[in-house]
């Protein structure tokens, strides 16, 4: 997944799956906590990285489910969009993310990211520099 697009939380706390999105995300998909340099943000994974998510994490011994990890499980929301794309979410996680009415849903290679539109703005302003630009590609081999 790739591409950012504007989209706004109605007032059932829906939001529109953008179309370049709908083929990659499928019929089911998944939103919990995610976190991107800091910043709160949702974290959108297909049926098919969620299950290779489940998977690793049964894998866990029972102390390694503890905490944190377990947080994103406990947390997360099942999504199928309605026949207009819409698909809703809960209450903790808008909070979590503090997400106001206006966002930004991200591509991030096999996954996005959903953003308060404020924060992306903060988080594009404080990592669009040549530096971190960089060091990103370095990164992944580039």
């Amino acid at each position: 997944m790739i591409g950012k697009y504007s989209a706004k939380l109605d007032d059932k706390n829906r939001l529109f799956v953008p179309s370049k999105l709908r083929g990659e995300l499928g019929e089911n998909f998944y939103v919990t906590l995610g976190v991107n340099c800091g910043h709160r943000c949702l974290t959108v994974y297909t049926a098919e990285e969620w299950d290779r998510l489940s998977a690793n994490f049964n894998a866990l011994s029972i102390s390694q489910r503890a905490g944190a990890t377990s947080l994103i499980f406990m947390n997360a929301a099942e999504c199928t969009p309605d026949k207009q794309f819409r698909f809703a979410l809960t209450p903790f996680l808008i909070n979590y993310a503090g997400i106001d009415r206006e966002v930004m849903i991200v591509g991030r290679a096999g996954q996005a990211e959903i953003w308060d539109a404020e924060e992306f703005a903060a988080f594009e302003a404080e990592n669009l520099t040549p530096e971190k630009l960089l060091a990103s590609l370095e990164a992944i081999g580039l």
